[in-house]
């Protein structure tokens, strides 16, 4: 009989919509002895992910499964404990995370670390040690779940002043999760997911371990932009704080109203591409309107009268600290590395007098986009000192959200997976979307989810 080896080939197929290289791996057949068969009850631990690394913590997740008697992986519940230790140690990695209780779907929060020092690690479940799962985020050369090693980062100097949540793409009212065009991909269901894992956002956000003062939600709140969905996003989001004040929000292309309806969105937040301007301490929040009339389709513009308006904002106060936020990304770098090509993002006479705006306005630190439910920092256009920030889905795999905490000299940002049981659940189910392919899309490098960036903020102030 056959019997799949654990060694693996890496077999390279063209996309033809995009030119770009994606990677699939496929097992080697090999061939036992008569009488051999597959092992099923064992425990299968994989899934490993370093998904958060701060100067202080480390978040970890992995799965455990076993084989049925078919040969197919199923959930299974273990325990959960995570090794960890000093890299420069020659002792035993001690036990540092523990849990009895029993779950398929881990997560291991590790606090009390020190500011860039390098660990070692190591996961198990029921003894048994997690492994990277078969994609190129996670298996590639230096990859922390592939070295066994991370290192906290160094954040930035000065008085905390407040943090920030980025979130995107909510999707409230959708049924069906990884759908291509055409149906090409059958897609996941489950009874309201985009409600209880935008609830499992807002739960975490009020816990003072993620200390969230504010959260930003970057488009796509709904899914057809009914006036049902736009009513009941909106409820749910005034539980957590007043629009406008404690979150605020931006209109995209899935928010768009049905045809020949009136626009729903506009009338529970926004008319349509209307620019709104708040004020944090000191700091400026820009949210664009970056939709098209009627199109519900994937690319983005701008009117001329929100570009002017930007102008005139960014022209009056240049070095104000700014954080600009816009569903669709804008670099050229985005338009040619997203799988939806050039015709996803904004159009590109919009995003060239954007970067001309940011060239003017050194004030400009970050704009955060969604809309390609990856984690990603794309390259400016031009030599702007502002981050292009990509943020992944709130809906589906990985599930969550970014902190941007801001000090008086820079800002250090971190992706959190939502950790509620029922939304690991779901976020391990939606992993599996688009051929398999969706980690090395989604998840992103752990450079994109971790990272910290200088800046003089200390003409801010903070919370009070």
């Amino acid at each position: 009989m056959v019997v799949l080896d654990p060694r693996l080939r890496t077999l390279w197929l063209a996309n033809a919509a995009t030119g770009a290289a994606v990677a699939v791996r496929a097992q080697r057949p090999v061939f036992a002895g008569y009488g051999a068969r597959i092992q099923h009850n064992s425990l299968t631990v994989s899934d490993l992910e370093v998904v958060t690394v701060t100067d202080t913590s480390v978040i970890l997740t992995w799965t455990s499964r076993i084989r049925n008697r078919a040969g197919r992986l199923q959930p299974a519940p273990a325990d959960t404990e995570v090794r960890l230790g000093p890299a420069d140690s020659p002792l035993p990695l001690p036990v540092r995370w523990h849990e009895s209780g029993r779950t398929a779907f881990h997560y291991a929060e590790i606090t009390g670390l020190e500011p860039g020092r390098e660990y070692r690690f190591e996961a198990y479940s029921d003894s048994c040690r997690a492994t990277p799962a078969r994609t190129l985020t996670t298996r590639r050369s230096g990859a922390p779940e592939s070295t066994g090693r991370v290192r906290t980062l160094i954040p930035p100097p000065g008085r905390l002043l407040r943090t920030i949540a980025l979130a995107n793409d909510l999707h409230h009212g959708e049924v069906r999760s990884g759908l291509l065009p055409g149906g090409l991909v059958e897609g996941f269901g489950d009874d309201r997911y985009p409600e209880f894992m935008l609830a499992a956002v807002l739960e975490e956000l009020r816990e003072s371990g993620r200390g969230a003062d504010h959260l930003i939600a970057a488009g796509d709140l709904t899914d057809h932009g009914t006036a049902a969905q736009c009513a009941a996003v909106r409820a749910q989001l005034d539980t957590w704080g007043e629009l406008g004040r404690d979150y605020f929000v931006c209109r995209g292309n899935h928010d768009m109203p049905p045809k020949d309806e009136a626009d729903h969105w506009g009338e529970v937040f926004y008319p349509y591409q209307q620019l709104g301007e708040y004020a944090l301490g000191g700091m400026r929040l820009v949210g664009l309107d970056t939709t098209r009339p009627r199109v519900r389709g994937g690319g983005g513009t701008l009117d001329f009268a929100q570009l002017a308006h930007l102008r005139d904002l960014l022209h009056a106060e240049p070095d104000r600290p700014t954080l600009v936020f816009g569903h669709h990304p804008i670099t050229t770098h985005a338009a040619i590395s997203n799988p939806g090509g050039p015709g996803f993002v904004l159009d590109r006479a919009n995003a060239a007098a954007l970067h001309t705006l940011y060239r003017s306005a050194p004030g400009v630190f970050l704009h955060h986009s969604g809309h390609t439910h990856r984690n990603r920092v794309t390259r400016a256009d031009s030599g702007v000192p502002v981050e292009f920030l990509e943020v992944a889905a709130v809906k589906e795999y990985p599930g969550g959200y970014m902190l941007l905490r801001i000090y008086e000299g820079g800002y250090m940002a971190n992706f959190y997976k939502t950790r509620s049981e029922q939304a690991r659940r779901w976020s391990t189910r939606t992993r599996k979307q688009y051929l398999g392919l969706h980690p090395d899309h989604a998840l992103g490098s752990l450079a994109a989810r971790n990272h910290v960036v200088l800046r003089d903020f200390s003409g801010l102030t903070g919370v009070s």
